[in-house]
């Protein structure tokens, strides 16, 4: 049994099973899910989950990559291919073909519709949908902090050449 403090209510949430390992990361899980909904609920401001964000900036920087020149090209594409991770472990993790998947969503997210921005990867139904419309979001937060966090992780990464030089590249 957990005893969780929910805004200014206590909500008694009651777990059974096998290991106390198990009852523990479903406590964990729990936890965390009722905190996203939570913070959804006080923001107002949700995106699509599946991906779709992911796919929509991939495709926003891959347009931008035609006018950029150099090194700098390189680094914001290979940034764009990176956020296509999100999208391809979910199709992998539900048993889909994941380029067949890809390939679909950088389709739809290149059409000019208005709810292409919403397409990700449906794992209920097996194939690429607006799930948007299909209530699987996330707080507008939570996906600007994951996004910040994996640019300082990747400027973190990028900034190592300034500081350790291999003689023999030089």
């Amino acid at each position: 049994m957990m005893t969780e403090c929910v805004g200014n209510k206590s909500v008694t949430i009651v777990l059974r099973g096998g290991a106390a390992q198990y009852i523990e990361e479903a406590g964990r899980s729990l936890n965390d899910a009722i905190m996203i909904v939570l913070r959804a609920v006080r923001t107002h401001a949700v995106v699509a989950g599946g991906g779709a964000i992911e796919m929509e900036l991939s495709r926003y920087l891959r347009d931008k990559t035609r006018e950029i020149r150099g090194k700098p090209q390189m680094v914001v594409s290979n940034f764009a291919k990176a956020l296509e991770i999100i999208p391809r472990t979910l199709a992998d993790n539900s048993g889909m073909d994941s380029t067949d998947i890809l390939n679909k969503l950088r389709q739809v997210h290149v059409q000019e519709e208005a709810d292409g921005l919403w397409q990700g990867v449906d794992v209920l139904s097996g194939c690429v949908g607006n799930l948007y419309e299909k209530f699987v979001w996330e707080p507008e937060l939570v996906r600007l902090n994951v996004l910040t966090a994996a640019c300082e992780a990747a400027c973190t990464i990028l900034s190592i050449d300034q500081t350790i030089r291999n003689p023999a590249s030089e």
